[in-house]
């Protein structure tokens, strides 16, 4: 016959072993998500180090097109100076709009547009953004699963008592979800 006193010494025991899980768990979730934010981090940065590359190729032959540049420099820096999620993706969405009048800019020049070398940039610059796109992806991933956890009962108990917060998606501004026109002429 179990005593209750054993009863209560196995329960405890289980109950310790379940918080130790628990919080293990929760934080293995959020370690991801900090490995999620710093790919997206490399790869911002990895755009960011081509930026100049493709600045000074264009600028071979646009050379009258000084606020073009000069926007994508300031782009590049405020990119460069972000420190929160927020000022991240916005100095990121502040980044491809200029990079898109930089490529307007390039479409006037065709033999620009068959220098190899800003071909080559234009395609690390392209593979950039799909591993910038990839990387959200799988920061937002982490961070749906690490949500999730922290507010399924029983763990929302024990996460809201170890002080963990629910963490931020990384969303598309406005701009990026307008449609986009596209048109041969």
């Amino acid at each position: 016959m179990v005593t209750l006193p054993v009863i209560l010494i196995g329960g405890g025991i289980l109950l310790v072993l379940y918080l130790i899980g628990t919080y293990n768990g929760l934080i293995v979730l959020r370690t991801r998500i900090q490995e999620a934010l710093s790919g997206i981090d490399v790869q911002l940065k990895r755009r960011a180090d081509l930026i100049p590359n493709l600045v000074e190729t264009v600028k071979g032959y646009a050379k009258h097109e000084k606020s073009v540049f000069e926007n994508v420099t300031k782009a590049r820096s405020a990119l460069m100076g972000a420190n929160t999620l927020a000022e991240k993706a916005e100095a990121n969405n502040q980044l491809s709009a200029t990079l898109k009048s930089l490529f307007a800019v390039a479409e006037a020049y065709p033999d620009l547009k068959a220098n190899t070398n800003f071909q080559d940039l234009q395609r690390q610059l392209e593979d950039t953004e799909d591993k910038v796109a990839y990387s959200r992806q799988f920061y937002n991933s982490n961070v749906l699963d690490y949500n999730t956890r922290i507010q399924v009962f029983p763990t929302n108990i024990f996460a809201g008592m170890f002080g963990f917060v629910k963490e931020v998606f990384f969303e598309a501004t406005a701009d990026e979800r307008k449609k986009v026109d596209v048109k041969f002429d």
